[in-house]
């Protein structure tokens, strides 16, 4: 009985202190940013994985690279081509 006794007291400690220690708006904001950055560690938004991709062409092919570029002009006359029927 007395074990249930002190824990609830520690923890409506740890509750009033958090309170006032969140009751000046300085701690309150870095608080919040200490949040958003755990939050965006844990949980990576769409952005952030996109700029972890391993891109190491990207469309802009080596002018030595023969297959590489015959594969983006084969895919450039796909797009004019698909256009052109549509319009037509």
């Amino acid at each position: 009985m007395k074990k249930s006794v002190s824990m609830g007291s520690l923890v409506a400690v740890g509750i009033g202190a958090s309170a006032v220690w969140l009751s000046n708006k300085p701690n309150r904001i870095k608080a919040e940013s200490m949040l958003r950055d755990l939050k965006r560690k844990v949980i990576p938004n769409v952005y952030e994985k996109s700029e972890q991709l391993p891109i190491e062409k990207a469309g802009n092919p080596h002018p030595k690279d023969l297959p590489d570029n015959e594969m983006v002009s084969e895919g450039a006359q796909y797009a004019v081509q698909f256009y052109n029927e549509k319009i037509q």
